[in-house]
């Protein structure tokens, strides 16, 4: 099949504007690549330190100077479900690349924030930069130079992409992203909600909720909705990251602990052969956003793929999910765009049946390279135990449950489900893939807040209870590290099933649990640089129209830019740990280039004023 001429062009134009940036970060990796293992060349006193704890065979072969270091890298801890099943894997991982012919050492720790925990709380401001601090920290471990390849294990949110910013720094090594799989199902996720918005009411209590919630989430294994753990699983397979089929495995299995082992046999054969930077080319970044789109994965990853481009010298824009969303169909419904949950996305075909559905469409590029070998047609398999060995099959291709997954050609919706907006307030991301077509266009009263409890206080006191577009201001990364704001969701939920025209316009995030209402986040310029947001003031009237791609404020340019600004970004947040990230917040670029602190290309341009007006 001939790829999708909208497909092509996109990548042509990514190749074209990257053509400096990308060039310039694969000199730098031909530069750092080795013919030989990278510790042949240290001097014998930062050898010796670099197997001095080591014993046994393990001793011998690292200081033997032949067979390939692998690094082990994780973001392993038993608070959090999904990376609590990492615990065992480094010495799985050990003992299958010394099958392989390698050595492999710990050489790394990353920490691992959970959103879920930290939602409305203070500590989810420092949830993105963890993003960052798990690059450096990622970094740190490769730095010793003792290693030819690496196995990056983590699952969550900001783990992921920060795993690969920080390897990506060293893509003249091969790596292979190791992951944790789903827990088991427990309450469905149309309870879940329902008991949400009741208890949001007043007429549900706190033990019916804390019941519900852990019924939801029960036991060892990432979160089953499709947020941004299981969005980036996604995205990463279908950059060919992962082994084939690797993402949606249960924990505790048989066939999760084959597929650890064999991760490690893999990375000992890449090698010295196919580096990351190999890997993570134009191709492949199209293919995750492609992925991303196809099941209405979370609004989180259009900043962190875009960081994770600029990370390989990719630049990677807004405008460009825009373009690919207009033609990639949207064929899984899973919570919160639908009711099912990631296991039934796996049992209805899962990542095999997608990626052959959209192969077939032309909607992903076949030639790319991946850890499990030249072309995405491998990644239509899907992996199984027999006679105690691991082998992959062909995939499905029929869905097996056609309410979670279509083909392409019989999709639930025309386009991908993500819109980028853009007016007079600046520019935002929309997901709509769960918002139904009669709220996809709202026109209401602004009523404005800069904090999420004193919404909730107004929604407690009645006041909301009508038309209203509800403004959430200074959540942006400058402002306080861009917050999720999850639990704005079931009261504007309950608002909007009380038959108001209801819509959020924030500059913070509303991560994959983005639902039913219509949400315009992540909006830049954000107001604590003093962009339009910073301008609008109660009863200003607001309009979001998905299908135009459009955000306005109906209030004259000229009044607008000249009002005062009367409350500005919070002073320098303290506690749990704040006050240790405000040189990120000061160094943070723009959401659309992926809120990050590496290469930003910030300018006093692109705001409405300087970034020091507050000041």
């Amino acid at each position: 099949m001939a790829i999708h001429p909208v497909i092509d062009q996109v990548t042509a134009r990514i190749a074209v504007r990257s053509e400096r940036t990308r060039g310039d970060y694969l000199q730098r990796m031909r530069a750092a690549a080795s013919e030989r293992p990278a510790r042949a060349g240290m001097a014998c006193s930062n050898l010796a330190h670099g197997f001095a704890a080591c014993a046994g065979e393990d001793r011998l072969a690292v200081r033997g100077l032949t067979k390939p270091g692998v690094a082990i890298i994780s973001s392993y801890n038993d608070l959090l479900s999904a990376h609590q099943p990492l615990h065992e894997y480094p010495a799985w991982l050990k003992d299958s690349v010394r099958e392989a012919g390698g050595v492999a050492q710990f050489a790394g720790g990353v920490p691992a924030m959970c959103d879920g925990i930290t939602q409305g709380q203070p500590g989810m401001e420092l949830s993105l930069f963890s993003r960052e601090v798990i690059a450096m920290a990622t970094g740190i471990a490769l730095s010793h130079e003792m290693f030819d390849a690496a196995l990056l294990l983590g699952v969550c949110d900001k783990i992921v992409p920060g795993l690969l910013i920080g390897a990506l720094a060293f893509g003249h090594l091969p790596a292979v992203l190791v992951p944790a799989g789903p827990m088991s199902s427990g309450l469905p996720n149309k309870e879940k909600a329902r008991i949400r918005q009741l208890y949001a009411e007043g007429r549900a209590t706190r033990e019916e909720l804390l019941e519900a919630e852990s019924a939801s989430y029960h036991g060892p294994g990432t979160c089953t909705f499709y947020g941004t753990a299981n969005s980036n699983q996604m995205v990463v397979e279908v950059m060919g990251l992962h082994l084939p089929g690797a993402s949606f495995v249960p924990p505790n299995t048989p066939l999760r602990r084959a597929l650890t082992a064999e991760a490690g046999r893999r990375v000992v054969g890449l090698a010295r052969s196919t580096s990351l930077a190999e890997i993570v080319d134009v191709k492949a970044v199209v293919n995750g956003v492609v992925a991303l789109l196809a099941t209405g994965g979370s609004t989180n990853l259009t900043l962190h793929l875009p960081a994770i481009a600029a990370a390989a010298g990719i630049q990677l824009t807004w405008d460009d999910f825009a373009d690919l969303s207009a033609v990639v169909p949207l064929m899984a419904r899973v919570y919160p765009n639908g009711s099912a949950d990631i296991n039934h996305f796996q049992a209805a075909g899962g990542v095999p049946y997608l990626v052959g559905q959209l192969l077939d469409a032309g909607l992903l590029h076949p030639d790319v390279n991946t850890v499990a070998g030249p072309g995405l047609d491998r990644y239509r398999q899907e992996p199984f135990l027999s006679d105690g060995g691991l082998v992959w099959r062909d995939g499905p291709t029929e869905s097996l449950d056609l309410a979670v997954l279509r083909p392409a050609t019989d999709p639930f919706s025309a386009d991908g489900g993500m819109r980028m907006l853009s007016g007079n307030l600046g520019r935002a991301v929309m997901k709509v893939s769960a918002v139904a077509a009669e709220h996809r266009v709202v026109q209401a009263p602004a009523r404005v807040f800069t904090t999420q409890e004193a919404f909730a206080a107004a929604f407690k006191a009645g006041e909301l209870d009508r038309d209203v577009v509800v403004v959430v201001r200074n959540q942006g990364p400058q402002a306080n590290g861009m917050p999720e704001l999850h639990k704005l969701t079931a009261p504007l939920g309950v608002l909007m099933d009380r038959g108001h025209r209801v819509a959020l316009v924030t500059d913070g995030r509303m991560s994959g649990a983005s639902g039913k209402i219509p949400a315009a986040i992540q909006l830049t310029p954000e107001a604590a640089t003093g962009g339009p947001l910073a301008r609008v003031r109660d009863g200003d009237i607001v309009r979001l129209d998905a299908n135009r791609g459009s955000i306005e404020v109906f209030v004259d340019v000229a009044e607008l830019m000249g009002r005062r600004l009367v409350d500005g970004p919070p002073h320098e947040p303290m506690g749990t740990g704040r006050e240790l990230f405000g040189a990120l917040r000061r160094a943070v670029g723009p959401a659309d280039e992926g809120a990050s602190v590496f290469g930003s290309t910030l300018t006093p341009e692109k705001f409405a004023v300087p970034v020091n007006a507050w000041k």
